[in-house]
């Protein structure tokens, strides 16, 4: 129940105060939610499969973020920002897709 208050507290704050993202970090912030949402569903997928550390989520949570937002700067770095955002993207889509598979499995048994 905590988790979802402050989820719901978030998104309200997140309305109310409408904060404007940084130019210097606008071309990091998608790739940071697609990084986070990675861990997310894998969080999920491992509390339904009985294995879930909140150690690791945790972990695993801000390495995702971090690693993917160092990618997509070396790729800044190198004049190539586009396609390593696109690589990070699909990997970690592929990853999301793969473990909401694995949930919807585990929910519905098929």
């Amino acid at each position: 129940m905590i988790p979802i208050l402050g989820l719901v507290a978030g998104v309200l704050l997140g309305l109310l105060v409408d904060p404007t993202v940084p130019l210097w970090l606008q071309p990091y912030l998608p790739i940071a939610v697609v990084a986070a949402l990675d861990a997310v569903f894998g969080g999920l997928r491992a509390r339904l499969d009985g294995i879930f550390d909140a150690k690791v989520f945790v972990i695993s949570f801000v390495s995702n973020v971090v690693v993917a937002a160092l990618i997509v700067f070396l790729g800044d770095q190198l004049g190539v920002g586009a396609q390593l955002s696109t690589a990070v993207v699909v990997v970690l889509g592929i990853r999301i897709f793969g473990n909401a598979a694995a949930i919807r499995r585990h929910v519905f048994r098929a």
